[in-house]
């Protein structure tokens, strides 16, 4: 072109601009089609990569985008039936690894046991509470051997609350029969038997029996009592004198009898930890007087710790807030000689309990919010910063005379009391009101709770069972969680 500018003296002509633009068309029209090989070697040297090579990167691929995967190609397909990529999938994401050995002798694929059984399932496991009315309870769907179970938790037989939890199977999942997931039923005494389960929504499901005759016992609806309460309670009737208490028990046992055939769970997490914390939240046993212990979660929330019941009672019923403790309002105890008088404990308490209430009506007066005095023991303190606080030495602790407990035997030194409210209600959750007492932390895995109005004390101890799958995603989701348990009992 250069040179035919020169030629033609003034420029190029019209003809050498046409041939230029063609010439450009042609260059660029090549090298579209350089990067459309390039591309297309790219493509090929995935499928040109040796087998073991394709083995590893397919093993590292979540198990959800592995069917996918197999639609690309037939190469793919077959290297997807390698043993060793559904092994690793098992192993990574449902935590089996010995289990896996036991498949090899009963002649299970690592890939049928992921696809029929562990994927199909995999949403159902986890924390839940079954839908019992005022009870409530506690579900966790495992991966437990080569089955699926649904292990209902209860607590340790009243008092003893520092006694391990105690697991009830009602539900499990296996492949054991004709290469297919099989649900069955654990409940009654007579052994396995049909069951089914139904998603009804997205972190909801249900339970169904089949065969409720395997619930019923030869000697009819004495002895399936007689032996749900040394199941539940550990003794008989006879052993029983407090009329009330027979009452409530008998109670109970109508009430979840009729839930033997079909339950609907809902599902729950375990709260989120914080450095600022006061101690690890998560799950606690509690002693509730007549009603036997319940199980609690304990979490927190800038300067307050909540206490939610995950089982209930008649009274105050599971998915309400039994306890609300300030962070803000530490109380420090008198000596041992005043800590047994009642008086004393009552006048420090409802001490802190008058300046918090006058705290909360001036923040709900806009006017007088900047002029409010900070509650009695919170002066010059930010939220939660009671509890990020380097721990104190342990101090002496008795509980007051007249103080009711049902256990007897608490730990005798303590390290930080703060003031918190309780929930009461009469029978049906009528009448609920928040009462004040006295947070107790005796150390990481116990504290207790003096309830002024009822003169009672009730001792938590920590739940230690390892349980998977029941991470909050966030505290967002955590928080909507508690207030939907709320309304699904208020």
């Amino acid at each position: 072109m250069a040179v035919c500018a020169r030629l033609c003296g003034g420029g190029q002509s019209r003809r050498c601009r046409r041939r230029q633009r063609h010439s450009q068309a042609d260059q660029d029209s090549d090298s579209e089609m350089d990067m459309d090989d390039e591309e297309e070697e790219e493509r090929v040297s995935l499928l040109d990569l040796p087998p073991e090579l394709l083995v590893e990167i397919f093993s590292s691929l979540p198990g959800t985008a592995l069917p996918n995967l197999a639609l690309v190609c037939k190469k793919f397909r077959q290297i997807l039936n390698t043993e060793t990529i559904w092994r690793r999938r098992c192993t990574e994401e449902f935590g089996m690894r010995d289990d896996l050995r036991k498949m090899e002798i009963v002649g299970m694929s690592s890939r049928d046991l992921y696809v029929k059984l562990l994927h199909p399932y995999r949403h159902i496991l986890g924390l839940w509470q079954p839908d019992i009315g005022p009870y409530g309870g506690l579900l966790n769907v495992v991966v437990d051997g080569l089955f699926i179970i649904g292990w209902m938790y209860l607590p340790p037989h009243d008092p003893r609350v520092e006694d391990p939890m105690r697991r009830r199977p009602l539900f499990r999942i296996h492949m054991w029969e004709k290469n297919k997931a099989t649900i069955e039923c654990m409940y009654g005494h007579k052994g396995p038997h049909k069951g089914d389960i139904q998603t009804v929504k997205k972190d909801e499901f249900s339970t169904k029996c089949n065969q409720t005759d395997h619930h019923r016992m030869p000697g009819g609806r004495q002895e399936e009592f007689r032996t749900w309460l040394e199941e539940e309670w550990g003794r008989t009737l006879e052993d029983i004198f407090h009329e009330h208490m027979q009452e409530l028990i008998l109670m109970k046992f109508i009430y979840t009898s009729q839930y033997d055939n079909c339950l609907t769970y809902r599902r729950i997490y375990l709260p989120p930890c914080l450095p600022s914390d006061l101690l690890q939240p998560g799950l606690f046993k509690g002693t509730y007087g007549s009603h036997g212990l319940e199980i609690i979660m304990l979490s927190f929330h800038d300067s307050k710790a909540k206490a939610t019941k995950l089982t209930g009672d008649p009274n105050v019923p599971a998915g309400q807030l039994t306890l609300e403790i300030d962070l803000n309002c530490p109380v420090r105890l008198p000596d041992l000689e005043h800590q047994r008088s009642m008086e004393e404990l009552s006048r420090l308490v409802l001490g802190v309990h008058e300046e918090a209430q006058r705290g909360l009506q001036a923040r709900d007066a806009p006017s007088e919010a900047a002029e409010a005095d900070p509650p009695q023991g919170a002066e010059g303190v930010e939220p939660g910063a009671a509890a990020c606080s380097a721990a104190p030495e342990a101090q002496p602790f008795v509980l007051p005379l007249g103080v009711m407990t049902r256990n007897e035997v608490y730990p005798r030194t303590c390290k930080m009391c703060f003031y918190g409210t309780g929930l009461i209600a009469g029978h049906g959750f009528t009448s609920p009101e928040r009462t004040p007492g006295l947070f107790v932390l005796f150390d990481d895995d116990r504290f207790g709770f003096i309830w002024l109005e009822l003169k009672s004390f009730s001792l938590y101890s920590r739940l230690t069972d390892q349980l998977s799958h029941a991470q909050a995603p966030s505290m967002e989701r955590f928080e909507a969680m508690l207030r939907n348990m709320q309304s699904w009992t208020s």
